[in-house]
């Protein structure tokens, strides 16, 4: 099955040869061409170029984009879209002023869906997720990691996790699952987080690797959640169990969460709205990916992660959305990307670079998503006729995609 797409106005994160992730400086450079074609083939990327290259091409589908541009798909690497039921009461009472933090003391917070995902079925909590996947995908997301951490229990956790299995199995968008039992200490282990990570090592991450439930680990480093040394030992104990760390760090407080991660080689080191001059200077010169999750500083009215500052020291940056129902219950990567350029003051290209080829590092797919290379995945964003490519970020509120397609098939 071959499909053309001819009279491209501008085809967007053009790559001769797969690189992994752009850094610094390398961020302000979006490679494109103008008046281009895209040649499909079954679900790989087989050619592109200036229309006035065109080859010969006997298709099976020929589709006009004029005055339309065309992007790979967006790679949201940290999300958390397996959940039950909401927070919308939450929401409300941070508008009368109660804080994150004093939401979670009272019981509220991640312990809140804790207590409803123990107490919906499985095939309920399957139901609604699929409902959220199915919007993302259509808002143009071709990649999607998704973590658990609203069990809390062993139970709980297994039972996100065969929910994410199951959506990876039955859809044609890319999943990677993330094990996030060290998201908060549960109730009966409030007093004793010696008991809760042991049942997270000894219980939890066995059943996981046998069953090969997840790809990565993650943990909370926050002052009230995990401390920096129960973070280490949980990220090892992973390790052992062939997970790479992914870690949360810097949401609310630096207390080295940073360093944590490098020291263990995690993926990505994800939220990062505190930043001190001693974090950048941890991630120059690592393999680690920073990832930011700006529509979680504008939900909750945090500070955003300083970009400009980590890109001027020669840093790579991701974009994700942290769709979860507490902190930011949208998984809309192209309100990331505008609020990426609005708020944190990313051009178009730093923030499109962020959310594709970044977006894909952080989640371990360089190789096959991300950009328009040849041999990828045929996962591209058709957009409406539109100015420019700035127009995305530009008209924030706006629906500008005309079609998504995923594994070289039109999402219908």
């Amino acid at each position: 099955m071959t499909t053309l797409i001819t009279n491209i106005k501008e085809l967007l994160q053009v790559r001769e040869s797969s690189i992994s992730k752009v850094s610094g400086a390398e961020m302000a450079v979006l490679p494109t061409i103008k008046n281009a074609f895209l040649v499909i083939e079954n679900n790989l990327i087989a050619d592109f170029g200036s229309m006035d290259n065109l080859p010969k091409i006997n298709a099976d589908t020929t589709i006009d984009a004029n005055g339309k541009i065309v992007l790979p798909t967006w790679c949201d690497s940290h999300t958390h879209i397996v959940y039950a039921g909401n927070r919308e009461q939450e929401f409300v009472d941070r508008i009368n002023g109660m804080t994150y933090e004093e939401i979670a003391n009272r019981g509220g917070g991640i312990l809140n869906s804790a207590k409803k995902l123990n107490e919906t079925s499985e095939e309920d909590i399957y139901a609604q997720s699929k409902a959220r996947l199915e919007e993302i995908m259509y808002l143009g997301t071709g990649a999607v990691e998704i973590k658990s951490g609203y069990g809390l229990t062993v139970e709980g956790e297994l039972k996100m996790l065969r929910v994410i299995q199951r959506l990876a199995q039955n859809y044609p968008i890319t999943i990677k699952a993330t094990f996030l039992g060290a998201h908060a200490f549960p109730l009966d282990f409030k007093e004793n987080h010696k008991g809760y990570i042991d049942c997270i090592i000894n219980e939890m991450l066995p059943q996981i690797a046998q069953n090969k439930l997840a790809d990565y680990i993650d943990a909370f480093c926050e002052t009230g959640y995990f401390t920096v040394e129960e973070t280490e030992q949980i990220m090892e104990a992973g390790i052992r169990y062939g997970l790479k760390p992914k870690i949360h760090v810097n949401q609310f407080n630096s207390i080295g969460g940073i360093q944590a991660g490098i020291k263990y080689n995690a993926l990505s080191v994800d939220h990062l709205e505190i930043m001190t001059k001693e974090d950048i200077e941890a991630l120059k010169n690592t393999e680690t990916m920073p990832v930011a999750l700006p529509s979680c500083s504008y939900f909750l009215s945090i500070p955003y992660t300083p970009a400009r500052e980590m890109m001027t020291a020669g840093l790579p940056l991701a974009l994700a959305t942290d769709y979860n129902p507490g902190s930011t219950p949208s998984g809309n990567m192209n309100f990331v990307v505008a609020t990426a350029c609005i708020k944190m003051k990313m051009t178009p290209q730093e923030a499109i670079n962020a959310a594709t080829i970044n977006g894909a590092y952080a989640m371990g797919i360089s190789e096959t998503h991300g950009s328009i290379t040849i041999g990828k995945k045929a996962n591209i964003i058709i957009t409406k006729p539109i100015p420019s490519y700035y127009q995305l970020p530009y008209a924030f509120g706006s629906n500008l995609i005309d079609s998504v397609y995923l594994e070289g098939k039109i999402l219908t």
